[in-house]
């Protein structure tokens, strides 16, 4: 073999190597994203949020620290009672929504965020749930005189991870707007309504919204924990309500 013969054949081989270095490096990158500092806590958590997160779960910013933890959206589902139409009013990342058809509920999932849609389709495809859910882009407060269902889930805006820092969360903190006007909006949905709010909310004003109905409203508030943690708290209101309060 020439010099230049084997010159020629160590460039291809270098060449070679390159290429699958290329290859390992994008398959990296896709397998583990880049993740910001600040969600990097989340990101350790998402087989917590979905257990299925490796098959291709997709996730904005803001989805890390809104979507709520698996664990409690079964139970949401579970306490759904034959739901039959669930209107999830703030959907996200589908997490809730793809719980409900999970049940065979059948599930109305708004988001005012196409972004948001796109991705929650995603999720609920790979759950194999999807055919149970009609995707909705708009905004509920508009949508819902037009809606009707058997269960309302409300998991509103808190407004970010900086609601750790109020020491007595009440519902005007809530996002788009206070707790009670969101309240008012789904009892023309239904009276059956599910709202899962931060671990600090004020239960008082939780227990009142059962009053802006006459009769009032049957109300049961749950503690929700993940792993030891307690990661927010469920209020249930009409039908899906136990007497008293549970954990």
């Amino acid at each position: 073999m020439t010099t230049a013969n084997r010159r020629s054949k160590k460039r291809r081989k270098l060449r070679k190597q390159e290429v699958n270095i290329r290859a390992k490096f994008r398959a990296s990158k896709e397998s583990h994203p880049i993740i910001s500092p600040k969600l990097k806590k989340y990101w350790l958590q998402r087989y917590s949020l979905f257990s299925r997160y490796d098959e291709g779960i997709k996730m904005d910013d803001e989805g890390w620290f809104s979507v709520t933890p698996e664990e409690i959206a079964v139970r949401h589902a579970q306490r759904s009672l034959g739901g039959g139409v669930v209107v999830d009013c703030f959907a996200g990342m589908g997490g809730n929504s793809i719980q409900f058809a999970s049940l065979g509920y059948h599930v109305i999932a708004i988001d005012i965020d196409p972004r948001k849609v796109e991705m929650a389709s995603n999720n609920a495809k790979i759950y194999g749930v999807d055919d149970y859910i009609d995707f909705i882009v708009g905004d509920f407060l508009q949508l819902a005189p037009f809606l009707k269902g058997n269960v309302a889930f409300l998991s509103p805006p808190w407004g970010g991870p900086s609601y750790k820092n109020t020491h007595n969360f009440t519902l005007d903190l809530l996002k788009p707007v206070n707790g009670y006007t969101l309240f008012q909006v789904a009892q023309t949905i239904t009276p059956n309504i599910i709202m899962f709010l931060p671990r600090n909310v004020d239960v008082c004003e939780v227990e009142q919204l059962s009053w802006l109905s006459s009769p009032p409203l049957n109300v049961e508030i749950e503690e929700n924990y993940v792993h030891g943690f307690l990661k927010g708290k469920t209020a249930y209101f009409g039908n899906v309500a136990y007497w008293g309060v549970g954990q």
